[in-house]
């Protein structure tokens, strides 16, 4: 199995590329692009569609020959909503940096034709989940709810510092509705100050997988089976863009039994 913990190759550019290839899986990709302004990057997506966050910063992006403008405000992914583009299989995209950007690309297979769209932050959800320690705020940029695409599903979550997230531990990884959906996936992690650090520990209930890793500012956790809980130490705040993705577009979770019993507290 790759390993589950991808760092940055770079300090700019592509800094960040996860295929299926790479993940050893079929449905998620996920690519980090960190531009100066004024530097561009684009791409035709093909047999995949495409959802491209603006994680920091302004671009002016085109995508399925429509012009989108400047899309974009946040100077940080804890500073408020993010803006995206959605772009569907077989068409081009292209973002230009306005100001430095940090734009996520985040992919699964397209299966119809669809229409390139903006999804401003003023259309996206969201909601707290959890209680106490166990409290993080969501924000859904690609939920199932959307019919806009054919098989991602892309949110983001803030976790306080000190706090716990995807947890109590939930895995997603047989596909057996309506009790659980397969979907693989990817969380992108930031940190504030970036400075500090996390865990995340990624877990079968037989144990044949098992890895605990240091979240960093700026690293990638890969999630191809099994429960997936990650905590933010106390003092810096986690961020984390997850990108979902498997035969059917639903998130159905199995809770591990152990610690379900956390959820009538």
């Amino acid at each position: 199995m790759p390993q589950l913990l991808v760092k940055p190759s770079a300090s700019s550019g592509k800094v960040l590329d996860v295929t299926p290839h790479s993940a050893g899986w079929t449905y998620v990709g996920f690519a980090l692009h960190r531009l100066k302004a004024g530097e561009s990057v684009g791409a035709a997506t093909g047999e995949r569609e495409v959802c491209l966050v603006l994680v920091s910063g302004t671009a002016e992006i085109t995508a399925g020959a429509k012009d989108f403008g400047a899309v974009g405000e946040r100077k940080s992914p804890f500073a408020g909503k993010p803006a995206a583009v959605y772009v569907p299989g077989q068409a081009e995209w292209e973002a230009r940096a306005v100001t430095d950007v940090e734009l996520a690309v985040c992919s699964a297979p397209a299966l119809t034709q669809k229409a390139a769209r903006l999804i401003a932050p003023d259309t996206m959800s969201q909601e707290t989940r959890g209680q106490g320690t166990n409290t993080r705020h969501v924000t859904n940029i690609l939920p199932e709810t959307d019919p806009t695409a054919d098989s991602l599903l892309v949110v983001e979550v803030i976790t306080p510092g000190g706090h716990t997230s995807s947890y109590p531990p939930h895995k997603h990884d047989r596909d057996d509705l309506p009790r659980e959906s397969y979907l693989e996936e990817t969380y992108y992690h930031r940190l504030d100050p970036p400075q500090g650090f996390g865990f995340q520990r990624v877990y079968t209930d037989d144990r044949a997988l098992d890895e605990t890793m240091l979240i960093e500012d700026g690293v990638v956790t890969l999630v191809p089976k099994g429960y997936h809980p990650c905590a933010a130490i106390h003092g810096y705040d986690l961020y984390y863009l997850n990108v979902m993705a498997g035969p059917k577009r639903t998130w159905k979770f199995h809770n591990q039994k152990e610690h379900e019993w956390l959820l009538g507290r």
